[in-house]
């Protein structure tokens, strides 16, 4: 019964999403029925690419890596795989025609993270947020427009600025857990031991940019994304700002966070903005 097994893999996939990110999980609520299912499909396995570079330290990451990369070719060339992760992805990406060369960027991006662990340039910090973060934001974008050809193309700069932004958001709100735990700097030409407040300042002047554009292509999204992504967004930005109100010293010793209830006031106004259609 592969319907059966479809709707397990699929089921594992929402539950990835739970499990590892509550305030993603939320944000994808509020997506339309209709589109939900495939963006908790690509989280899962975005997710479950990042844990094997991130978190199996007991075991040889690369190995398992490789195997994970040669699992996601056969999986989307037969349209099935026993990994139910990879099975609900193949679905996705073959219902919405997501090429390859997006996600071939996301495994590149990932597997640096198995060796390199500083990025010197701004070309090469670049690169790396465009495989792990841009292209995530186009692959979403893929499932929204339903295949809208012209829409997607009209937005396509709009999704890269906000995976980016968000990705940056994640740096600077996990220097901490990267610098201590993964030996990972990923801002260029910046000092952790000595980060102060002119080099945060710019790094947050970089991501409100990342933000302004953003925004332009939020307002143009499919009614069913806007309410989603507007308020993932949202979030975003207001992690943002109290990263910016956030001492430097403190930045590198502790992971801010937004609590339940500031969570809660947000999903609320931005529900009431997307009911007035003033978003």
């Amino acid at each position: 019964m592969k319907a059966l097994f479809d709707k397990i893999s699929n089921e594992c996939s929402v539950n990835v999403t739970k499990s590892y990110s509550t305030s993603f999980s939320s944000a994808v609520k509020m997506l339309a029925p209709s589109i939900r299912q495939d963006i908790y499909n690509i989280y899962g396995f975005v997710r479950f690419a990042d844990e094997i570079v991130d978190s199996f330290h007991d075991y040889d990451k690369e190995l398992l890596f490789n195997k994970f990369e040669k699992d996601l070719e056969d999986a989307i060339e037969l349209k099935i795989s026993l990994n139910p992760i990879l099975n609900s992805f193949q679905h996705t990406v073959n219902k919405h025609n997501i090429p390859y060369e997006m996600i071939a960027s996301f495994m590149k991006s990932m597997r640096l993270d198995l060796s390199k662990n500083k990025y010197s340039t701004t070309e090469e910090y670049q690169e790396y947020i465009y495989g792990s973060a841009d292209v995530v934001g186009l692959m979403c974008l893929k499932v929204f427009v339903k295949g809208d050809e012209l829409k997607f193309n009209e937005l396509k700069q709009s999704a890269m600025r906000l995976g980016s932004a968000f990705q940056k958001v994640n740096f600077l709100r996990d220097l901490k857990v990267d610098y201590e735990d993964l030996s990972r700097t990923y801002f260029p030409n910046t000092d952790l031991n000595q980060l102060d407040e002119a080099s945060k300042l710019e790094i947050i002047t970089d991501i409100e940019a990342d933000f302004i554009a953003a925004y332009e292509g939020i307002k143009n999204l499919p009614l069913e994304a806007k309410f989603g992504v507007y308020t993932a967004y949202r979030y975003y930005k207001k992690l943002l700002i109290k990263l910016q109100k956030t001492p430097s010293l403190e930045i590198k010793n502790t992971r801010i966070r937004v609590s339940d209830y500031q969570k809660a006031q947000l999903l609320a106004r931005c529900y009431v903005k997307y009911r007035l259609n003033i978003i």
